[in-house]
């Protein structure tokens, strides 16, 4: 979880003063964890503190903040008793009020740390450390509240997943990875007219030979290959490993799989980069249907994320 500045500024734009509603603590089970958050406006909300009686009168509380023009606000709230929630826990949630003037408040640090509502004095010297870390050694805190401070470090750039086909499960994917936060889907096929409705933001592309637009890739893109041609999963695989990639996943068997690594290798690429590339892609165990082969799939880039993401933290 972190604190989405471009997320947030669109919001602005699209509805002048908006609160921003964030878990600030969690002592016990509650819905979700420290750093959820969500925006709330007039008409509306997007993203989640974890849906029931808390996200309720959360909003209601960032919608009254709004209408009566109020401060900032802290709310501790035991689950159980004040909720009628089963989660047992207590959560302490921070609501803010944000326009434009507050954005330009902000500057381009990596970090986003504030006194909470009632606080005063100097930064303590717990929360200098923390962004003296985060700008010297890179270290990226997780989300928290300390000595009357809350800190967050801000929203990573968006990873690149690069969407290579758009039949049945191409579309499946995309339905599954484009509501998800910190993913900038580019979705490529021959034809505008293979493709549905686009969700929004979503970067379609179309070439015919589809690994002509290979070079338009950055070199850290994560690919999905599942074009409707063999012949065309062949070929971005070759451009690929000529041109650099985070990761690449191959739709097929491990028949196809076998073949495309004998032929691979016959284009002089070495065994080991073409070992980079993981194919079958999803969990076979959920079966074949579209949907089931996307859920896999995302699940697997989730996982993939979440795993580094924890070795920087162990690393730091």
């Amino acid at each position: 979880m972190s604190f989405d500045r471009e997320a947030l500024t669109r919001a602005v734009a699209d509805h002048g003063a908006v609160a921003r509603v964030v878990v600030a603590e969690v002592k016990g089970s509650a819905p979700r964890e420290v750093g959820a958050s969500m925006l709330v406006w007039a008409g509306d909300q997007s993203g989640t503190i974890g849906g029931g009686a808390l996200e309720y009168e959360a909003a209601a509380r960032a919608r009254a903040m709004l209408a009566d023009v109020g401060g900032d606000r802290v709310d501790r709230m035991p689950l159980g008793p004040a909720l009628n929630q089963c989660c047992g826990g207590a959560v302490v949630v921070l609501s803010e009020v944000w326009d434009a003037d507050r954005l330009a408040t902000l500057d381009e640090a990596k970090v986003i740390a504030r006194p909470l509502p009632g606080t005063t004095g100097e930064m303590p010297l717990a929360v200098r450390r923390i962004l003296n870390r985060a700008r010297g050694e890179g270290v990226r805190p997780v989300p928290r509240m300390t000595h009357g401070w809350m800190v967050e470090p801000v929203t990573e750039a968006a990873r690149e997943i690069w969407i290579w086909g758009a039949g049945h499960v191409g579309r499946a994917l995309v339905n599954v990875l484009a509501p998800l936060p910190g993913m900038h889907l580019t979705w490529i096929d021959t034809d505008a007219a293979r493709f549905p409705v686009i969700p929004e933001g979503v970067v379609r592309k179309t070439a015919a030979n589809p690994a002509d637009l290979v070079p338009e890739a950055p070199a850290h893109a994560e690919h999905l290959i599942l074009t409707f041609s063999h012949a065309f999963d062949l070929e971005i695989c070759h451009r690929l490993l000529g041109h650099g990639f985070g990761t690449v996943g191959l739709i097929g068997s491990a028949t196809k799989w076998a073949r495309f690594r004998s032929r691979l290798k016959a284009l002089d690429h070495a065994g080991a980069q073409i070992d980079r590339i993981r194919c079958p892609i999803g969990d076979p165990g959920l079966g074949k249907h579209p949907q089931a082969i996307a859920v896999g799939v995302s699940a697997d880039l989730l996982k993939d994320r979440t795993a580094q993401n924890s070795q920087k933290e162990r690393a730091g």
